[in-house]
C-alpha cells in the first residue's frame, strides 16, 4: 500500500524475516539498499533535500529463489534515534554499516548496543565505501569491528567489504544475506497477532492505512482487531505486503493494513494494533534489566528513564528490585518499570531505556511479567517467581506467572496471551493438575496454582476462626466482608462459587451470604443469656407491638451505644428460634409471630382475601406493625400481594 494503493495481480512469494540496517550518519545505509534493491528508501522531501536519512524508510529484497524478505532502513544521526529505535524492534537480521574512510563513530557504538540490548543475534557488518579506502585502512576497520562487537549478541558475525558506487562486494553479500536467512522460516508463531504502528496515513477512495513489522500469529482479512492503548475496535478491510495484495500475513513480515472504522482514531506511530482478545495495555511491567558500559554510571532505584518497545515511546520510574537498589554498568538485574503512559508489553518483549533527556542510552532488557504490581515484603519471594519465569518454560512459567498476579486466578487464554505462547501449549501446561486448580464462574474458566489454592482456603478458615472466637454470637462473618479481607483479588460474581468449593473441600458453611465453620454454634450464655432472657420478657408482653432497638434499650434501662450488643444477642436468639425477625431492628417474640401467622391463615381459608386494615383490626395493632408482619409473610412464602389484598400461597 504504498502512495497510489497500487494492487499487482502477481504475487511473489514472501519470506518471514525483516532486513534492517544500523550505523553512523552518512554511512552508507540508504546508498547500500538502493544497490541492493534498486529503491530509495529516503521518501520525505527533505531527506532528498538534505542527503540524510531523517524517517524510516521501506524497500524489499528479492532472494534467489524469488521470495522476498522486507527491509526496514534506519536513520543513523543521534537526534532521530527514537526513529531509528521506532524500525529496529522487529529487525531479524541487520547490515550494520561502517564506513570505511571514517570507521568506528559515536552512533555506531549506540546503534550496536540497541541492537544488542534488542536481542538481535544475526548480523553482517557491512564495511562500506570501500573504494575510498586502501587495503590498509579496510584492515583497521576490520579491527575495530572486532573491538566493537566484543561482549554483545553480534560478536563474530561476518564483515563484507562493498562500494555502492562500484558495485563491488554486493553479490557477497547477497549470499552472506541468503545463508544467514537460511532456515529462519522456521521461526514460531508465539501468540496472537500485535503490529506496533510505524506509519498512518489516508488514501484518497480506501480510508486509514497502517504500516509495520508483525509479531506473533497472523491477521487476515475481515478480522476484527483493536487499537491499543486507546481500545478503539476496527476491522481488516484488506491487507498488501511489499505492494501485494494478500489475505492473510504476519509473523516478521512488513504490513500495510487498510482498516474500517478507523476515520476517527488519530492512529499513529506508537499504537499497536492487537488481536481483539487482548483488551488492555500495561502501566507497569517487571523485566529484566541490562545496563551498558556506556551508561557510564549505575542505574538508581526510582530512576526516571525514556522508554522505547514496540513502536512507543513513553517516560517510566524504573524500580530496582535487587537489594542493592541499582544496577551497575556491564551487569543486570530484576526491576519494574512504572509507565507515564500506558503501553503493549507482553513476555518475552524486547525494550530500551534511555535518559529522560533521551542523550543517551542507558541498558534494555526483556519483558517477563507485563502485569507488575507493587512490591510487597518479602521482596524475594517476588524475585523467585521473576527467575523461574526468566530461565524456564511451560508449567514452570505459568506457575510463576499466577503468583506474581494480584488476580486470585485468569483464564487459559489470557494466560496464553501474558506469555505470548500459542494457546495450546498453555493448556497443555495447565493441565497438570497437581500444579493447577482450575475454578468455573458462570461459562468462564480460570486457573490457579495448587499453593494459592490451599493457602486460600487456610486464609479462610483461619479468618472464620478468628471470628468466632472474638464475636461468639455472631452467626459467622458476611461473604463480602471476607472477599474484601482477602490477600487477592477476587471479583464478587466469581467469589460465590470459589466459597462453594472450599466448603465442599473444608470446614466452612455458607447459609446464603454468611460464612461459618461446621462446628460453630451460637449458644447464649452468661450476661447475653440474661439479657436474652430479658429481651424474649419484653418482646412477648408486647405480643403484636414489640418495641425497636431503641425502645427495647430505653425499656431494658441500656444506653443507646449498646445498641450493638442487643443486636447481637436478638441474631443469636433467632438462630435459637426464640425470636423472629420481621423487618430491620424488628422483631417479635416466637409465640407472638406464629398466633400472627395463624390468625392470618385462618382468616384467608374463610374469607380468600385480607387488606392490611383488617389485618390491623384482627391482631390489634397498629398499621405499621400489620404491614410489617404481611410484608414478612408474603417474603417468606405465606402470602402473596395482589394490589391491596394478600391472598393464601400455601394449602395450610
Amino acid at each position: 500500500m504504498r502512495a497510489g494503493y497500487n494492487i499487482h495481480d502477481t504475487m511473489a512469494p514472501t519470506t518471514h524475516a525483516i532486513i534492517g540496517t544500523a550505523g553512523h550518519i552518512d554511512h552508507g545505509k540508504t546508498a547500500l539498499i538502493k544497490a541492493l534493491t534498486g529503491q530509495d528508501t529516503d521518501r520525505l522531501k527533505e531527506e532528498k533535500e538534505r542527503g540524510i536519512s531523517i524517517d524510516l524508510g521501506f524497500a524489499y529484497l528479492t532472494l534467489p529463489d524469488g521470495t522476498r524478505t522486507g527491509i526496514v532502513d534506519v536513520p543513523g544521526h543521534e537526534r532521530f534515534i527514537r526513529n531509528m529505535l521506532a524500525g529496529a524492534h522487529g529487525i531479524d537480521l541487520v547490515l550494520f554499516t561502517v564506513a570505511a574512510d571514517d570507521g568506528v563513530m559515536p552512533q555506531t557504538e549506540e546503534h550496536l548496543d540497541i541492537l544488542h540490548l534488542l536481542g538481535t543475534q544475526r548480523g553482517i557488518f557491512v564495511i562500506t565505501k570501500a573504494d575510498l579506502a586502501d587495503a590498509a585502512r579496510i584492515r583497521d576497520v576490520h579491527d575495530e569491528i572486532e573491538l566493537l562487537a566484543e561482549g554483545t549478541r553480534l560478536a563474530g558475525a561476518p564483515v563484507v567489504e562493498v562500494s555502492s558506487m562500484t558495485g563491488a562486494g554486493l553479490d557477497e553479500l547477497r549470499a552472506e544475506i541468503v545463508r544467514q536467512l537460511d532456515g529462519f522460516q522456521a521461526r514460531r508463531a508465539t501468540g496472537v497477532f500485535r503490529l506496533p504502528l510505524d506509519r498512518a496515513f489516508v488514501i484518497k477512495g480506501h480510508g486509514i492505512v497502517v504500516t509495520g513489522t508483525a509479531m506473533g500469529a497472523e491477521v487476515r482479512v475481515g478480522d476484527k482487531l483493536r487499537v491499543l492503548p486507546s481500545g478503539s475496535e476496527v476491522r481488516v478491510r484488506s491487507i498488501e505486503v511489499h505492494s501485494d495484495s494478500v489475505e492473510s500475513a504476519g509473523l516478521c513480515q512488513r504490513v500495510a493494513i487498510n482498516l474500517t472504522g478507523a476515520e476517527k482514531l488519530n492512529l499513529g506511530r506508537g499504537d499497536m494494533l492487537t488481536d481483539e482478545r487482548i483488551d488492555s495495555a500495561s502501566a507497569r511491567f517487571d523485566a529484566w534489566l541490562e545496563i551498558r558500559p556506556a551508561a557510564k554510571r549505575a542505574l538508581k532505584n526510582n530512576t526516571r528513564v525514556r522508554l522505547f518497545i514496540g513502536t512507543a515511546e513513553t517516560v517510566a520510574r524504573a524500580i530496582v528490585l535487587d537489594e542493592a537498589g541499582a544496577i551497575a554498568p556491564k551487569s543486570a538485574a530484576f526491576a519494574q518499570l512504572v509507565t507515564e503512559d500506558p503501553v503493549v508489553a507482553l513476555s518475552g518483549d524486547r525494550f530500551v531505556i534511555r535518559d529522560e533527556t533521551n542523550s543517551r542510552t542507558l541498558g534494555g532488557g526483556i519483558v517477563l511479567n507485563p502485569l507488575g504490581r507493587r512490591v510487597r515484603k518479602p521482596v524475594e519471594t517476588y524475585r523467585a517467581n521473576l527467575r523461574m519465569l526468566k530461565d524456564s518454560s511451560g508449567a514452570d512459567a505459568i506457575e510463576a506467572l499466577i503468583d506474581l498476579q494480584e488476580a486470585f486466578a485468569i483464564g487459559a487464554m489470557r494466560i496464553a496471551i501474558l506469555m505470548n505462547i500459542p494457546s495450546a501449549e498453555a493448556d497443555a501446561a495447565l493441565g497438570e493438575a497437581s500444579r493447577f486448580v482450575k475454578l468455573s464462574v458462570g461459562d468462564e474458566e480460570a486457573y490457579t496454582t495448587r499453593a494459592r489454592w490451599d493457602a486460600l482456603k487456610r486464609f479462610v478458615l483461619d479468618a472464620l476462626t478468628k471470628h468466632h472466637k472474638t464475636e461468639p454470637l455472631s452467626p459467622g462473618l458476611e461473604m463480602e466482608a471476607m472477599r474484601t479481607r482477602l490477600p487477592y483479588e477476587i471479583g464478587a460474581r466469581a467469589f460465590r462459587p470459589i466459597i462453594d468449593r472450599i466448603s465442599h473441600e473444608s470446614e466452612i458453611v455458607r447459609e446464603e451470604s454468611v460464612l461459618r465453620l461446621k462446628s460453630h454454634r451460637v449458644q447464649l450464655g452468661g450476661d447475653a443469656e440474661t439479657l436474652g432472657a430479658r429481651i424474649e420478657e419484653a418482646l412477648a408482653s408486647a405480643r403484636f407491638q414489640p418495641p425497636d432497638l431503641k425502645q427495647l434499650a430505653e425499656a431494658l434501662n441500656i444506653s443507646a451505644n449498646q445498641l450493638s450488643r442487643i443486636r447481637t444477642v436478638l441474631v443469636a436468639m433467632e438462630r435459637e428460634a426464640r425470636v423472629v425477625k420481621i423487618a430491620t431492628d424488628l422483631y417479635f417474640s416466637r409465640a407472638a409471630a406464629e398466633e400472627a401467622r395463624n390468625h392470618l391463615v385462618q382468616y384467608l381459608k374463610a374469607h380468600n382475601e385480607i387488606t392490611a386494615a383488617t389485618f390491623r383490626d384482627l391482631l390489634g395493632a397498629s398499621r405499621k406493625f400489620a404491614i410489617a408482619l404481611l410484608d414478612h409473610f408474603d417474603h417468606i412464602g405465606v402470602t402473596t400481594r395482589v394490589g391491596d389484598h394478600r391472598r393464601l400461597r400455601i394449602p395450610s
